[in-house]
């Protein structure tokens, strides 16, 4: 029996998604933190 398993990053995506409406944020680093204990989850 086979199990498959699929990993979604939507941290990195909400941060491509960002910079397609904000312009500010095209060609600058952005950092995704976690709520609950400020770890940096995406960049």
């Amino acid at each position: 029996m086979a199990i498959s398993i699929a990993l979604i990053d939507c941290n990195n995506f909400y941060v491509s998604c960002e910079r397609v409406f904000d312009l500010r944020l095209r060609g600058v680093p952005v950092i995704v933190l976690s709520n609950n204990d400020r770890c940096a989850v995406a960049r």
